[in-house]
């Protein structure tokens, strides 16, 4: 069957757009349920893709909406992880939502993670992850994961990216340890993708 590209993939970065495109075309097509979320928003940016690939669905953004958490830096730094710790405390709930096509969908957790998932009862099909250091990356797969239904998928951004050696060997420590799969995308940022078997 013949479907359309959609316009959003058009702006940005093409690669991991038009991956995001595919993944939502796919849990489409195979009625995999479930919400979606990212967690490390920072200026809303791949969210607003995330919200227009996914129209009707609940989408939680999970961000402190501040930059990095010390408490994130610190633990980084005692694991000896050299990741980089640029400043993205550039952002607010107020820019992200004007972002969004659906901002009614929308749901926003702002704080440190995972404390912010606290009563988060739901169940997901697609999550990007976002947040650059090691501690969040490894905590945001272990609480996604648990949550991703059969046939959903987690992106994580950063993986081969060097500035931030941390994505990888959070990915590397997880799938390790129980035994999964992941593929690596050809992105700016080489992310990587891990999908739960149906």
């Amino acid at each position: 069957m013949q479907r359309d590209r959609q316009n959003y993939v058009y702006c940005g970065e093409y690669i991991r757009n038009s991956c995001l495109e595919l993944i939502a075309y796919e849990i489409g097509e195979f009625d995999i349920k479930g919400s979606v979320a990212e967690l490390g928003v920072f200026q809303g940016d791949f969210a607003r893709l995330i919200n227009a690939a996914f129209p009707g669905r609940k989408l939680y953004l999970f961000d402190t909406f501040e930059g990095f958490d010390d408490r994130d830096v610190n633990e980084g730094k005692e694991k000896g992880v050299a990741d980089n710790y640029q400043d993205w405390s550039n952002t607010s709930v107020e820019l992200v939502l004007k972002k969004m096509p659906y901002p009614k969908d929308c749901i926003v957790r702002k704080g440190f993670f995972p404390e912010t998932a606290s009563g988060v009862d739901d169940t997901f099909s697609f999550a990007s992850i976002d947040c650059d250091l090691y501690a969040p990356i490894l905590a945001g797969l272990r609480w996604f994961y648990d949550r991703l239904v059969p046939g959903g998928s987690l992106m994580i951004h950063d993986y081969n990216n060097d500035e931030y050696p941390g994505t990888k060997q959070a990915v590397r420590e997880f799938c390790a340890e129980f035994g999964l799969p992941y593929f690596q995308m050809v992105d700016a940022a080489g992310s990587a993708v891990i999908t739960k078997a149906r």
